[in-house]
């Protein structure tokens, strides 16, 4: 009789915190500058596969709401059915579909977005996951910064004005960067 050794992984369960994640915006303004700003209510979960990291998996979401960009009349504008239309679309949510490690420190996370209920593949670029780190409480932490690019139009956030000048007041391309924070469950 003979038995295999299956390989052992180590599978841990991570939830955003938060009070110290960030979730950002920056969009082109006039053509001649960069608008930003950020949701102020983020959740999900990191499930951390240790042993390989490309079997790991990351779900957030982001209360559409939650939205500021330090102008209270751009903020409901945004927030209104031009845009993000709040009220009929609560949520933006991001389920990772495939991680590949780049380099030591650096992997590529591809997923689906779902803003305005359309979903597209997204790609972002991940510094991290940090070493953990204990914090005064005795919570366990880990950290990741990531970016990607979205033409805002592929999500239906179409609504655009021509400036008298020529042009148009808002761009289609998005940067959205995320500094996130994750305490182990």
């Amino acid at each position: 009789m003979s038995t295999s050794v299956l390989p052992q992984t180590s599978t841990t369960t991570w939830t955003i915190d938060p009070v110290h994640s960030t979730a950002e915006f920056k969009v082109k303004h006039m053509m001649i500058s960069s608008v930003k700003g950020h949701f102020a209510k983020i959740s999900g979960a990191l499930t951390l596969d240790e042993s390989s990291l490309t079997r790991s998996h990351v779900e957030a979401v982001i209360e559409a709401s939650s939205l500021e960009t330090r102008d209270a009349q751009r903020d409901a504008h945004l927030k209104s059915a031009d845009f993000f239309h709040v009220e009929q679309f609560p949520t933006l949510s991001f389920r990772s579909t495939r991680i590949t490690i780049v380099r030591d420190g650096e992997l590529a996370v591809e997923g689906d977005l779902t803003i305005r209920d359309v979903t597209r593949q997204v790609l972002f670029s991940v510094e991290g996951p940090t070493p953990p780190a204990r914090d005064p409480w005795g919570n366990t932490r880990i950290a990741i910064s990531a970016t990607a690019k979205i033409n805002r139009k592929d999500f239906g956030l179409t609504w655009n004005a021509v400036l008298e000048t020529g042009g148009i007041l808002i761009g289609d391309e998005v940067t959205l960067s995320l500094d996130v924070q994750f305490v182990k469950a």
